[in-house]
């Protein structure tokens, strides 16, 4: 999974001044928020400010600020972490943990059932959003996480949210595609395996790096829309097994029912595509 760190992308701001134009002071905090990832989750001030891109003494001002209002904490040794205010912030996401409070049932028997990784993931832009995963003690080892995410190209999830996609978003991934696995080689087939995931409603992937891993994924819809895709990722050898792809797709057939039951557009899933 390739997780990016975070950068507002503007210009550099004055020291001591006010944001330089068309530079925000919520976006240069949200590019101090995004320097944290699964391999840096204490950051020093320094380790901030080079992460963000942001000077030392605006990066303080902000952390400083964050920790006020609890969406950062503060170590210790100095160090900061992440606060447990943007966790309770993040509870209330319905494309996230409203749309894992109705699968989360039906995940549990298809874990059961396989006993690997079982992932459920939402689009955002050009990339897939974990918002659960369950995974056994002894299953392979998987750099995916809650919250992570995931290139649409190169995982099972990824793949049935790009089949899904509108068509533009498409036409980019496809352009700009760069081999990833064993099975998907050039952008040409990269077309057609979306259009064999939309056919099949599925999708059986595998691949080589880090680890050897094979998937079966399918759509989760909310009417006609869909909205989400749920996986089972396993170790390459004898996989997948000849009943986990019937039960990948029974699973997120059922899902989609019990949205579609609690009425049109249960969950608001628009602001996918462009940001204000």
């Amino acid at each position: 999974m390739n997780e990016t760190p975070g950068s507002d992308g503007g210009a550099r701001p004055r020291r001591g001044g006010r944001p330089a134009e068309g530079q925000p002071v919520i976006d240069r905090a949200f590019a101090l928020l995004n320097a944290f990832d699964s391999d840096h989750r204490a950051l020093s001030l320094a380790d901030l400010a080079q992460r963000s891109g942001i000077p030392r003494s605006s990066a303080l001002r902000l952390a400083r600020s964050l920790v006020h209002v609890g969406a950062l904490e503060r170590l210790d040794d100095g160090r900061f972490v992440v606060g447990l205010r943007l966790l309770e912030t993040a509870s209330l996401a319905p494309r996230g943990h409203g749309l894992r409070s109705v699968a989360m049932p039906f995940m549990e028997d298809l874990f059961h059932v396989t006993r690997q990784h079982v992932l459920l993931a939402v689009r955002d832009q050009g990339e897939a959003l974990l918002v659960e995963r369950l995974s056994a003690l002894d299953a392979s080892p998987v750099r995916y996480r809650v919250g992570g995410r995931l290139p649409l190209t190169s995982t099972g999830v990824g793949l049935v949210l790009l089949a899904f996609a509108p068509p533009a978003l498409q036409d980019r991934a496809i352009a700009a595609y760069e081999p990833r696995d064993d099975d998907i080689r050039t952008p040409a087939d990269l077309r057609r395996a979306l259009a064999e995931v939309r056919r099949g409603d599925h999708v059986l992937g595998r691949q080589s790096h880090p680890w050897r891993l094979s998937t079966v994924a399918a759509p989760v819809r909310d009417g006609d829309e869909v909205v989400a895709a749920l996986s089972v990722v396993a170790p390459s050898p004898g996989f997948p097994d000849a009943g986990y792809g019937p039960a990948v797709r029974a699973t997120a057939r059922a899902v989609s029912r019990r949205l579609s039951q609690d009425g049109p557009r249960a969950i608001p899933y628009g602001g996918t595509d462009a940001r204000p």
